[in-house]
Parts: structure tokens; C-alpha cells; sequence
């Protein structure tokens, strides 16, 4: 069952994954033809983006922890 999961993540991964570079070439155009503030908004942004997933993951881990040590009690 976690074979057949995993294969199917792996595969959708592989075929979003053309989708997903082609916003990199707008997101370029766009910053190269807009001013400072623009730019800057598109770097906040992907600072953004790149944040949330590891405070969801450290919420994740830490949530594990206590459980498992209240358990451990």
C-alpha cells in the first residue's frame, strides 16, 4: 500500500513539475520590466511561500514530541 502511495506521489510530482517551471519565466519578466518595489513584493512573497511548510513541519514535530512524552509518563 505505501508502494503504490509513494509511486503515485512521485508521479504526480513528475508530471506538475512542467507546470510549475513556467511560472518562473513570468514571475522573471515580470520583475525585469517592473521597478525596485515590485521586485521586492515578489521576494517577500517567496519568502513567504518558502517559510509556511517548515513552521507547519516544526508544528508537526513538536506536536509528535508531546505526545510521545506524555506517553512515555
Amino acid at each position: 500500500m505505501f508502494k503504490k502511495h509513494f509511486f503515485l506521489i512521485i508521479l504526480l510530482m513528475f508530471f506538475s513539475s512542467k507546470t510549475l517551471f513556467s511560472q518562473c519565466a513570468m514571475c522573471k519578466a515580470v520583475v525585469e520590466n517592473g521597478d525596485v518595489s515590485m521586485a521586492e513584493g515578489v521576494n517577500n512573497g517567496i519568502t513567504y511561500l518558502m517559510v509556511f511548510p517548515y513552521l507547519l513541519i516544526a508544528a508537526l514535530f513538536y506536536i509528535i514530541y508531546k505526545y510521545k512524552r506524555k506517553a512515555k509518563n
